[in-house]
């Protein structure tokens, strides 16, 4: 597998409805964004499918050729299924990677959030087809987020597994590119691609060339 330089996450949280979360979907696809993370913690089932299929629909329709798109549904490996996404992520509260496995079969897509040495050792002898450590700076993205990891840890992960690795927390335009450069092989995006998400994805993809 290898991992697109960007990987943006749209958190149903920062949009003010589903039109709203699709239209960036569709922006970042038609700038040429590969990877895609739908991530909503609301817990609403049915909400969440409704807007993982429009999602779906809406921006693999706006994908430029020769590009693919690959859909990541959060959490939830039945909604995976259910809308057609590509993969699943989980987290360490979340189900674990084997039982992911188990319900989206060997096709799809994993990826598995890790914290620190010992998470990431432990996932790292999992089925995970890539590995997340963050946060690597402070964010505003989770209500009580762990503690920060910095490029130290970025660089401790990279020694520790050969599998892809994707660092997520606070990753911007203006530090993105020492994230790759301590090892991290994609960088995860939440609130930097929400103003303008098509242009500002092109900006990450100067900056990451």
């Amino acid at each position: 597998m290898v991992l697109p330089r960007l990987y943006a996450i749209l958190d149903a949280g920062c949009f003010s409805h589903a039109n709203a979360l699709s239209a960036a979907a569709v922006e970042l696809a038609s700038a040429g964004v590969t990877l895609i993370q739908y991530r909503n913690k609301s817990g609403d089932a049915r909400v969440m499918l409704e807007e993982a299929i429009g999602l779906c629909r809406q921006s693999r329709a706006g994908v430029p050729a020769p590009h693919e798109l690959t859909l990541i549904m959060n959490d939830r490996a039945d909604l995976c299924l259910a809308a057609e996404f590509d993969g699943v992520h989980v987290g360490q509260d979340d189900l674990s990677p084997e039982s992911v496995r188990r319900i989206i079969g060997p096709g799809r897509w994993l990826g598995v959030s890790t914290h620190n040495p010992e998470q990431l050792r432990e996932a790292d002898l999992t089925s995970a087809d890539y590995l997340a450590i963050g946060p690597v700076f402070a964010t505003s993205s989770k209500e009580r987020p762990d503690p920060v990891v910095g490029l130290e840890g970025v660089r401790r992960a990279r020694a520790l597994t050969r599998k892809p690795l994707v660092a997520i927390g606070g990753i911007t335009r203006a530090n993105a590119a020492a994230v790759i450069e301590a090892g991290a092989d994609s960088v995860a995006v939440i609130s930097d691609l929400l103003q303008e998400p098509g242009k500002s994805a092109e900006e990450f993809f100067r900056i990451l060339r």
